[in-house]
């Protein structure tokens, strides 16, 4: 379990953002001004609204302590490549998935450590772990910052090359995130069965929420069918890897995967059977 969470976890995070890079160019930052209302629409449910409707979920559903913590980390995070490939395939709008994904996981860098230190001291109060804001940025800067920035360097300067290794790296990180969460799991099965009652239904209730949160968002602004689909998609898929990573960078435990990771790592397996539907729903809506 050890080198799952020492060595899979940071290199299978680390290689997601490196794929997410690949796919960016700086023209995808450029199109937030050239479309500041669907950026803006995009950027609100997933920075304001999610962490909200966490919030009212683990209120709801009655979870407290570290689980309560490991929860709303999953809301702070920002959607990824799964996100991207997600929308591409319910033909919504790429380009605006990729800018959210992109835009987001820069922002995430300095905000995640934030309100990840505010929501362990209003959760556990004086139980709360020591968060040190400076070096959980510093670490979450090293292994998602960083990656996209050399894969969006590959991009510019080997262009060919980014497109013959984007798919199989895409593949690779894919793998080695269901390598990170069926091990993690199987390690601490006992812990995750205990808590799947509760954990289950909450986290896909969040992902359900927030998908129509999403649509009817971007319906209520005026955005085209495609632009609504990559909305919902990026405001209901999240980065479980990421929230598993900062999970277990702030917590004491020395061994196995920590609770404050659980939920993360129950979403990660729970999002497909919520967003698949979705997709295929969003998919045939589409024009042919």
């Amino acid at each position: 379990m050890d080198i799952i969470l020492s060595v899979f976890l940071p290199l299978a995070l680390a290689i997601i953002m490196f794929s997410l890079g690949l796919g960016l160019t700086l023209a995808d930052f450029a199109r937030v001004a050239r479309e500041p209302k669907a950026f803006a629409l995009g950027a609100v449910a997933q920075l304001l609204l999610l962490p909200l409707i966490a919030y009212l979920t683990v209120i709801g559903f009655g979870i407290s302590g570290e689980l309560a913590v490991g929860l709303m980390i999953l809301s702070f995070c920002p959607g990824g490549v799964t996100s991207n490939i997600l929308t591409r395939f319910a033909k919504g709008d790429l380009a605006l998935s990729i800018s959210l994904t992109g835009v987001i996981s820069l922002v995430s860098v300095v905000t995640v450590p934030v309100l990840v230190g505010l929501t362990a001291g209003h959760f556990l109060g004086v139980d709360a772990p020591p968060v040190d804001v400076t070096a959980l940025g510093v670490a979450m800067f090293a292994i998602t910052a960083v990656p996209v920035a050399i894969g969006m360097l590959v991009r510019r300067f080997a262009a060919g090359f980014a497109d013959a290794v984007e798919t199989p790296v895409s593949h690779l990180a894919t793998g080695l995130f269901c390598i990170v969460v069926v091990g993690a799991l199987a390690s601490n099965w006992t812990v995750f069965v205990d808590n799947l009652p509760v954990l289950g239904p909450a986290v896909v209730a969040l992902n359900v929420v927030m998908l129509a949160i999403g649509t009817a968002l971007a319906r209520g602004g005026g955005l085209n069918r495609g632009q609504s689909s990559a909305i919902a998609i990026e405001t209901g898929i999240q980065n479980a890897t990421l929230g598993i990573t900062v999970g277990s960078l702030i917590s004491e435990q020395a061994t196995g995967l920590p609770p404050f990771s659980l939920p993360s790592g129950v979403y990660g397996i729970t999002m497909y059977l919520v967003s698949i539907p979705f997709v295929l729903w969003r998919r045939r809506l589409a024009p042919a």
